[in-house]
């Protein structure tokens, strides 16, 4: 990576910034996933290599302006590692992964309070205030990933539904307030409600301990699946799927559901 970062290196590589890489680093994360989905470790381990390469640029990058390199990246995150396992590296006993989440929130506060306590350019008034237990929750996540962090954080902290029923009650309850906004036709009120309504279900999802952002993304790629195949059948049919009446789309997607479920391999 210096080398292709040099002088008399790689023009691409040398043009590259923290900012112009940010598409890449989200890119490959999901190609991760994408790879680990289909249970092909070939890709699986190519994936994970290209991801790793962008942990490896932007620590090229920090290095060349004198910052950090990728030795202070991999001590951070041993360091890290050992801090939040006292159960493994310490004196300290946890019974079940839920008191290792629950110690895990404890200690990386206390790591953020020690930092503020020696950081000379913290406030007054901010050391005064008691830090949010919400606090970490990146605002440049994905909708669906923040709400995930956001909830489980507060989850943690006691902040929770008693069952799944609650949830399902609170689902019905806001679909109720949905109808009630369109009837009212304010699109403010209509997108708030229709908030709402996401925000339980990336509940829901955190309650049945799911990941929304990867539940959502399967989702697509199935649909995905299941509308070129509607093309597929209506190309062999001799017509395009636009040209295809509304009825009868209905009647080609439960024939793309059938063919894909007979030969999932195939598609």
């Amino acid at each position: 990576m210096a080398r292709l970062r040099a002088t008399g290196g790689c023009p691409w590589d040398r043009e590259q910034t923290h900012a112009s890489l940010r598409t890449y680093l989200i890119e490959e994360a999901y190609e991760v996933l994408e790879a680990l989905d289909a249970r092909d470790d070939e890709k699986f381990a190519e994936e994970l290599g290209d991801l790793l390469l962008q942990v490896l640029f932007h620590s090229q990058i920090a290095a060349e302006a004198k910052r950090f390199d990728i030795v202070v990246v991999i001590r951070e995150i041993h360091d890290k590692m050992i801090r939040r396992h006292p159960h493994v590296f310490g004196d300290k006993n946890a019974k079940d992964s839920a008191e290792v989440l629950r110690n895990w929130e404890i200690i990386k506060k206390q790591e953020r309070l020690a930092k503020q306590n020696f950081s000379t350019s913290s406030t007054s008034s901010s050391s005064s205030s008691p830090e949010s237990i919400l606090h970490g929750v990146p605002r440049s996540l994905p909708a669906l990933l923040q709400g995930f962090q956001l909830t489980r954080k507060a989850a943690r902290a006691g902040f929770d539904w008693h069952d799944i029923d609650g949830i399902f009650d609170k689902l019905q309850e806001e679909s109720e307030e949905l109808r009630a906004a369109l009837k009212q036709g304010n699109s403010a009120d209509i997108e708030s409600e229709l908030g709402d309504i996401l925000f339980v279900a990336v509940n829901l999802a955190r309650f049945l301990k799911i990941d929304p952002e990867i539940a959502m993304n399967q989702a697509n790629t199935k649909f995905s699946r299941r509308f070129r195949e509607m093309e597929r059948i209506a190309h062999q049919q001799g017509t395009t799927f636009a040209k295809v009446p509304r009825p009868e789309m209905e009647t080609l997607w439960e024939d793309a559901k059938r063919n894909l479920l007979a030969a999932p391999k195939a598609r």
